[in-house]
């Protein structure tokens, strides 16, 4: 069984359809990435399995059972949706300690995680002064808490340096390789592709995609081809159009003709008398199937939580 699944969830908030009858697995043992563009439903998602929104239909459980029927849910998930919910005089140390004596939890948790989050030197410092990336860490630190067995992420980059990004990233993978299921939320491929092994992508609230990041490499270098620039390139889209090849503009000057060689495409070029400023290989990329695959209109968030998912 995976350690998260999701059948048939769907939400609304009034006449808005937020989450569209989204199906999809997280295994133990890896990292998902949970992506979209900005509006696409993942807070909704996320906050639907933690039983924070109440779905309109469908489930989502773990390990079979709903986030609300679990019995010790801190020992089960552990979920970081934002890194703003601290009270800016209380001390690091004492925000977590005081979560732990809620959820019935050692004390000296509260010492052990902030030494896994590289915060133990800050410990007493009060969470107003703290950095955004420092109260990501803080976050992750709370959600690490209970030992879970399943870590759900909204943005944890968000507000991290590039030091701090390549921290979480071998953070994570350590997290994964322990056997636990990771779920981080993200808009951007393009940092979540050196850290994520699956990936489930949504636009405009339902699932467009479950695959492997492996298998999305694969469809990326299928994009690959030539870029043209030239200043006739709304002829060349049409001379394109009746050979049958997949082409897109990029601008009004520049052309991604998909699949095509130098050897292929200098001859068309030439045949038609076609200026041509520059002929370059475009190689592909995950970005650019992940922008093509979520180019439809986005959600719509009733409550704005989707504004920074």
């Amino acid at each position: 069984m995976p350690a998260i699944e999701v059948r048939g969830l769907t939400k609304r908030f009034g006449p808005v359809l937020a989450v569209d009858d989204l199906s999809f697995d997280v295994p133990a043992g890896r990292i998902t990435g949970f992506l979209g563009p900005n509006g696409a439903g993942k807070t909704t998602t996320l906050r639907l399995l933690l039983s924070l929104v109440h779905a309109t239909a469908g489930t989502a459980t773990f390990d079979g059972t709903p986030y609300a029927e679990l019995t010790d849910p801190l020992r089960r998930v552990g979920a970081v949706l934002e890194a703003t919910s601290f009270h800016p005089g209380r001390r690091a140390i004492h925000h977590l300690r005081m979560v732990a004596l809620a959820a019935r939890l050692p004390l000296e948790r509260a010492d052990e995680v902030l030494e896994l989050v590289g915060l133990a030197d800050v410990a007493r410092r009060r969470v107003g002064g703290f950095s955004l990336g420092m109260r990501q860490r803080l976050e992750l630190a709370t959600a690490l808490l209970g030992d879970p067995e399943v870590l759900i992420l909204d943005e944890p980059a968000n507000g991290l340096d590039p030091q701090g990004i390549l921290w979480l990233r071998t953070f994570l993978r350590h997290q994964a390789t322990t056997g636990r299921a990771v779920l981080i939320s993200s808009h951007l491929l393009s940092e979540m592709e050196e850290t994520v092994d699956d990936v489930v992508i949504l636009s405009g609230g339902h699932l467009v995609l479950q695959t492997t990041l492996s298998a999305l490499a694969e469809q990326a270098g299928r994009h690959a081809g030539m870029q043209v620039r030239s200043p006739e390139a709304d002829r060349l889209m049409e001379v394109l159009a009746g050979t049958g090849v997949s082409a897109r503009r990029l601008d009004p000057q520049r052309v991604v003709v998909e699949g095509a060689t130098p050897e292929w495409l200098g001859p068309v070029l030439a045949d038609h008398r076609i200026v041509c400023y520059e002929l370059t290989e475009d190689r592909g990329s995950l970005e650019d199937v992940f922008l093509s695959l979520t180019s439809g209109p986005p959600g719509t968030e009733q409550d704005g939580s989707e504004g920074r998912s």
